[in-house]
């Protein structure tokens, strides 16, 4: 064979090979380069929720360390996958429980890249809720105002409405009355735009529906620098047998201990029943008040430390890889775990039905092909169902925990279907 039919074997079989080797690249593309996955939003770090929302942010952040070491949403969802050329970072600013502040921030942010929100105050809901709304960027929240829900919009809940919560106060004290008259219950709430936020002619009349007899109302500051005792005392003078209200542990806590001094409780000479709703979460309530709070409700929380379940497990796994020298232990790490979780899975969605990558997605992506496609996402029995969204129907669960302090601990008492009273 001459070196000129060598030459021409040795082209095609150059050729052939070349486009081997094309169709082969085609078909498995080389990685492309790390993108930034945003979450997070405006937290007031600093005010009455400072101590709750500090832990929230440090759940964000654990949070999204965990899911750039193990590219999945959660240890019960290995299915769910994030592209391992994803790095999550949060983005954040303190809102000082300012309003004003939570509009700035949240301008600022969205000009970063952030396609998602999240709020910690019913007034920065509400501050925000229109421009969010305009804006098609869908907001998990640690506030469950029930004004988010009128109507129901881009807030996203994950845990009941305030009147939710606490008719399943409603619900278990009925359940549990003894008495042969109808139980007079009243509100005892914080003086302000949450603890108000109960006081609507839909909740009123659900709680006469029920079987109650209104007995009227007091207010006291949501961080009180006296003891209400005009108001715990108002309940003594008009046979109150159960209070409904919304606080944080900086109102329950002095009022409570009021109300011990007074003589009030259920095992103490004036038989009465305090229900709040979360967030007053009890695990942070009990370790300041030991036994002298027994008998205080508190519905639609999350689960306590110490329960059993994969949640829980979770919690505790990013505390010892994470933060082992100082592991957190306000039970709104939870919260921010599951924020941060419902923000990513939005994400991961919108990436999968649109087929773009995260740095192409649009806000309007994420809520409508993201957030409002989340159905039966388990945070590990954290929350008391798990959380469901769809456009017009963004109460993430369908139940309300009650919890009780006994013998000075969180004890698991019932749950309650929702009633949805708020007209929405």
């Amino acid at each position: 064979m001459s070196k000129f039919k060598y030459l021409a074997i040795f082209i095609m079989l150059v050729v052939v090979a070349g486009s081997l080797l094309t169709a082969c690249s085609s078909s498995t593309p080389a990685p492309s380069g790390t993108v930034k996955m945003y979450i997070g939003g405006t937290f007031a770090l600093t005010g009455a929720y400072a101590e709750d929302t500090t832990a929230v942010l440090q759940g964000f952040q654990d949070y999204a360390q965990y899911v750039n070491d193990n590219h999945v949403i959660a240890p019960w969802y290995k299915d769910r996958a994030v592209p391992k050329n994803v790095t999550v970072e949060v983005l954040y600013g303190d809102d000082q429980l300012a309003a004003d502040k939570a509009l700035t921030i949240y301008d600022d942010l969205k000009s970063k890249g952030l396609l998602t929100e999240r709020v910690s105050s019913t007034a920065e809901g509400l501050a925000l809720k229109e421009k969010m709304l305009a804006d098609n960027i869908g907001a998990t929240s640690q506030a469950t105002s029930p004004a988010y829900l009128s109507p129901s919009e881009t807030i996203l809940t994950n845990a009941p409405i305030y009147t939710d919560s606490l008719a399943g106060a409603a619900d278990w004290f009925k359940a549990n009355w003894k008495g042969t008259a109808k139980p007079r219950v009243a509100y005892l709430s914080a003086d302000m735009a949450s603890g108000r936020s109960i006081d609507i002619p839909e909740m009123q009349a659900y709680l006469e529906k029920a079987g109650f007899e209104f007995a009227g109302k007091q207010f006291v500051p949501l961080v009180p620098t006296t003891p209400p005792t005009t108001q715990l005392s108002w309940l003594k003078e008009n046979k109150v047998d159960l209070t409904l209200g919304f606080m944080v542990n900086g109102g329950t806590q002095p009022t409570i201990k009021e109300a011990v001094r007074l003589g009030m409780g259920p095992d103490q000479a004036y038989k009465i029943t305090f229900a709040f709703a979360n967030p007053a979460h009890l695990q942070i309530f009990v370790p300041a008040m030991g036994t002298s709070g027994n008998g205080v409700v508190v519905t639609g929380d999350f689960c306590a430390w110490e329960a059993n379940n994969a949640g829980i497990q979770f919690a505790n796994q990013l505390n010892k890889t994470y933060r082992a020298d100082k592991p957190v232990t306000n039970i709104m790490y939870l919260d921010g775990i599951i924020e941060a979780m419902t923000q990513v899975e939005a994400q991961r969605l919108a990436m999968n039905a649109t087929g773009k990558s995260v740095d192409k997605l649009t806000a309007s992506d994420v809520l409508n092909s993201g957030f409002f496609k989340i159905k039966d996402m388990s945070t590990g029995d954290i929350t008391i169902t798990p959380l469901t969204y769809a456009k017009g129907s963004t109460e993430g669960i369908t139940k309300v925990r009650v919890q009780q302090v006994q013998n000075g601990k969180v004890a698991e008492v019932g749950s309650y279907a929702l009633h949805d009273i708020y007209q929405k």
